[in-house]
């Protein structure tokens, strides 16, 4: 490939990354507050391994879910910066239906500062294991997640199909 060719098989990689964006449809996005403290647990087999257990609630904000309380539990197991959930759910309540999600997979990274962790970001995916009235045509579904952290014990959090 010479180097002519490279920008415009970038940009044919990046039009092709929006489209596929543009394809997923966003099911709600909710502003989230840990309750109480997520302090990490030491596993103790070696050093940066360690289980989190939070709970959380949260606010929707946009989408078919504005206006829903979305209160669920979550447990990741840390590797250093890197977690993966080993549980994580909870009920949507909003006007006239709930939703009751449970995560299938997901993953949490967090930036290193200066050794340290910083902000994080996650993805997973979410099984929706129940739906009822405005909500109804969720039930059965498989939602894309990602996580984004926004503040201290705050993250903005977007289910997607």
């Amino acid at each position: 490939m010479s180097m002519r060719s490279a920008p415009l098989l970038y940009s044919i990689f990046a039009l092709i990354s929006l489209a596929g964006s543009a394809a997923a449809d966003p099911v709600g996005r909710y502003a989230c507050n840990t309750i109480g403290t997520a302090t990490p647990e030491p596993v103790g087999d070696r050093d940066g391994h360690t289980v989190v257990a939070n709970q959380f609630t949260c606010v929707g904000m946009d989408g078919l879910l504005k206006g829903a309380i979305y209160t669920a539990v979550n447990v990741t197991e840390f590797d250093g910066p890197k977690g993966k959930y080993l549980l994580a759910g909870g009920v949507h309540r909003g006007q006239g239906g709930l939703v009751v999600t449970q995560a299938l997979e997901g993953v949490t990274i967090f930036n290193m500062k200066d050794g340290k962790p910083g902000s994080f970001e996650g993805t997973g995916k979410a099984a929706v294991k129940f739906a009822s009235g405005p909500f109804a045509q969720l039930s059965g579904k498989t939602l894309n997640l990602t996580v984004k952290q926004t503040g201290l014990n705050r993250w903005d959090l977007e289910f997607f199909e």
